[in-house]
């Protein structure tokens, strides 16, 4: 009797382990470590298609009103070669439209198929080109247009760069300080700028001092005192008008009454040219 109980006694720790009793001894189980999987990464955004340059000049174009205005020099305008600008005269001209920027790059790549400039750069004006150049190119825009632009004459020229019906008199186009509105040879280091980056004048036009000469559709013929309506003078000699001023112009040429003229068939990285549009 007393081995029976004896062996009962041994065999109650067995039983107690088997039914899960007495767990000091067993192991408590690991979590398993999961591992994080890296954030996908998003997909480069692509950049921003340009906008096409034949589309875009369009939508730049700003309606001029017609008018009546002293084309010239004033009296008390004292600059070299002052003189082609006089004598100062009554001019009408009819209402248009024009480019509130120079004629870039990118839209001369995108009619022509090649860029004949020096200092490149899509949004810079387009340069190096001839009066003869430029006909060729508008040919070519009004062909895939179906629109008729086209130069302004130097009447419209002179009208929109001393802006128009909200004209405020200024000596250059858009205001009395000239580096607020113009690159010229005091502040470019010798390069074209982009267009549109100095404030334009009353009209919204930029640039109508300063960065390029711009040439104009007729001819370059001295001035009279004669009361004119519209003027379209022809080439006598074959020049044509050059205005405004460019990255390498002093003061004085950039002035709104400034005029030069130019044979068609000569370029130059100082000259370049803004688009009209016929109503």
């Amino acid at each position: 009797m007393r081995n029976l109980i004896i062996a009962l006694l041994m065999a109650l720790p067995l039983s107690a382990t088997a039914q899960g009793i007495i767990r000091h001894d067993t192991p408590k189980p690991q979590r398993q470590q999961t591992t994080k999987k890296p954030a996908a990464k998003q997909a480069a955004k692509p950049a921003p298609k340009a906008a096409d340059p034949i589309k875009k000049l369009y939508s730049d174009m700003v309606y001029v009103e017609g008018g009546t205005f002293t084309m010239g020099a004033k009296a008390d305008e004292n600059y070299w070669d002052v003189e082609h600008a006089w004598p100062a005269h009554q001019v009408t001209v009819s209402g248009f439209y024009l480019c509130r920027y120079e004629t870039t790059q990118a839209l001369w790549q995108k009619v022509m198929g090649k860029n004949p400039s020096e200092c490149r750069g899509a949004n810079h004006p387009v340069e190096s080109v001839s009066w003869n150049d430029i006909q060729n190119f508008i040919r070519k825009l009004n062909a895939l247009t179906g629109k008729h632009y086209r130069l302004p004459t130097e009447a419209e020229w002179e009208w929109a760069a001393r802006g128009g019906k909200r004209s405020q008199g200024y000596r250059y186009s858009g205001s009395n300080n000239i580096d607020e509105v113009a690159w010229y040879k005091r502040n470019t280091h010798d390069r074209h700028m982009p267009v549109g980056t100095k404030r334009p004048n009353e009209l919204g036009l930029y640039d109508m001092s300063g960065n390029v000469y711009e040439f104009c559709g007729d001819g370059y013929a001295p001035y009279t005192a004669d009361v004119q309506n519209n003027p379209c003078p022809a080439a006598a000699d074959g020049d044509h008008p050059m205005r405004g001023g460019s990255f390498v112009a002093d003061e004085a040429r950039c002035r709104c009454s400034y005029r030069s003229g130019q044979s068609p068939t000569y370029s130059h990285i100082h000259f370049g040219f803004r688009l009209a549009l016929s109503q």
